[in-house]
């Protein structure tokens, strides 16, 4: 279901007339913290030998979800998603972005933090931005007040620490980063406890390279990554503190979760893929969410979350207006409180790029297509390319988390059911995603590829044809 403002109105009119939500009730305070490439299984909460007792703590407060998905495998789209509640290639970052590109998230675009500065929100986004470097695309034109932190990843160049739209250190300081951020967030919060607000904390970490501070270095006996993840952990903790200290833990929503999978260090768990892969690993993160007398305490749900779902939810929890572009996402209150059980989603679909390679439906994912190369590894002759499967792949992410048994034989009115949805939603993407879905409809894998293969082009040795270029 894609969310409109009709169907908005009539679940923020039931949140907000809830007990929970009474006249004269102050708006709830809003804390997003969101890790930068940590893996599903990387916090000790998600079965990691990494400690991470604050973490654990804030789950045994409140929820933790081991069905939720970001809305893509790399960094900018998952982020434009995050702040939007709409597919990133409906936002114009269908791809990572870099410190020369002039672009960003598409400035017609309305962000969360636009919609609760609307509401009488402050607003403060710490850490990695990643949404666009020029100045009009920066959080402070992007509805945040106040900005503190590095523009984009920590390995690309120049590596320049910002507040607001000024440059104060170059390069950055990685192994002080989690420290000031926290620094930084603590201070908003003192200062910021009159009223409501918004605090958006996009962590560097624990993307490579890998920094820790020297309280932190060699502490965690799982080495540097597990150092990094610690300090996070640490910085978590600070923040829940900072609540408690100013008496407004019964009045913020904290969640916590990652932008994509595990790169090159870290943990998926058991799902299969990493960073830059449309497989679980690539896709399925950590996300757990606390608020003190509204949320169960110690709940674990299995329900199907995305990313996308944020911005609905807050905006429902706090009274904001839904923009006039329809949002991908849906309202998760119901699955926070403990109400339901699930919440009816659309097909999610799975991106790289503009290619389309995945639908989720429920507990079912169809594999549609996949690239002919791994990301990260150097492109065959002709480039990379997606490529339709011969035979689309189904998986029972339920029993089968790890995507290893293809059950499309056996169900093809599932199949079947799940690529009519495609087809339904795919023309009202933007034109960049219809090209590629026909492209990729003519580019089809040599039949003989066995199922779960990387794809290969039927006659490798033959001059690429106009479909290879």
């Amino acid at each position: 279901m894609i969310l409109t403002r009709r169907n908005f109105l009539a679940s923020a009119s039931a949140a907000l007339a809830s007990p929970a939500f009474g006249a004269g009730t102050r708006k709830p305070n809003i804390v997003f913290i969101l890790c930068d490439d940590l893996g599903y299984g990387d916090l000790h909460t998600y079965g990691s030998q990494i400690p991470t007792p604050n973490l654990d703590r804030m789950a045994s407060d409140g929820i933790r979800f081991t069905n939720f998905c970001s809305a893509d495998c790399v960094c900018s789209p998952s982020r434009a998603a995050l702040l939007t509640g709409r597919y990133p290639t409906r936002v114009g970052v269908p791809r990572v972005l870099f410190p020369k590109d002039k672009g960003g998230l598409n400035r017609d675009e309305t962000t969360m933090a636009d919609m609760l500065k609307a509401q009488g929100y402050k607003t403060m986004c710490i850490g990695k931005w990643h949404l666009g470097r020029p100045v009009e695309y920066l959080p402070t034109s992007r509805g945040f007040d106040e900005y503190f932190g590095i523009p984009y990843s920590n390995d690309m160049t120049p590596r320049v620490l910002m507040h607001n739209t000024a440059v104060i250190e170059e390069p950055a300081k990685l192994e002080t980063l989690t420290a000031r951020y926290t620094e930084h967030a603590v201070r908003f919060i003192n200062e910021s406890k009159g009223g409501p607000f918004f605090l958006y904390m996009p962590h560097t970490f624990p993307h490579i390279p890998l920094a820790a501070s020297e309280r932190f270095r060699g502490k965690s006996g799982q080495g540097l990554y597990g150092d990094v993840v610690e300090e996070i952990d640490w910085s978590v903790g600070e923040v829940l503190r900072a609540l408690k200290a100013n008496n407004l833990d019964g009045n913020t929503l904290v969640m916590f979760s990652s932008d994509n999978g595990p790169w090159y260090q870290g943990s998926p768990g058991r799902l299969r893929g990493r960073k830059g892969s449309t497989y679980e690993g690539g896709i399925r993160e950590p996300f757990i969410a606390r608020w003190n007398g509204h949320i169960p305490k110690g709940k674990v749900t299995g329900a199907l979350a995305s990313m996308m779902d944020i911005f609905p939810t807050v905006a429902s929890l706090c009274g904001g207006a839904l923009p006039s572009k329809p949002l991908d996402g849906v309202n998760i209150w119901p699955l926070l409180n403990g109400e339901k059980a699930s919440v009816e989603h659309s097909a999610l679909l799975y991106f790289y790029g503009w290619d389309l390679q995945c639908a989720r439906l429920d507990k079912w994912k169809l594999h549609i297509a996949r690239h002919n190369s791994p990301t990260y590894v150097p492109p065959p002759p002709g480039g990379q390319h997606s490529y339709l499967l011969p035979h689309p792949e189904l998986y029972n992410i339920d029993d089968d988390p790890d995507e290893s048994y293809d059950m499309a034989p056996e169900n093809p009115q599932i199949v079947a059911q799940i690529e009519a949805k495609v087809r339904e939603l795919i023309p009202s993407f933007p034109r960049e995603v219809q090209e590629a879905y026909a492209d990729e409809e003519m580019r089809k894998a040599d039949p003989s590829t066995p199922a779960g293969a990387w794809p290969r082009p039927a006659k490798v040795s033959e001059a690429p044809s106009a479909h290879h270029e």
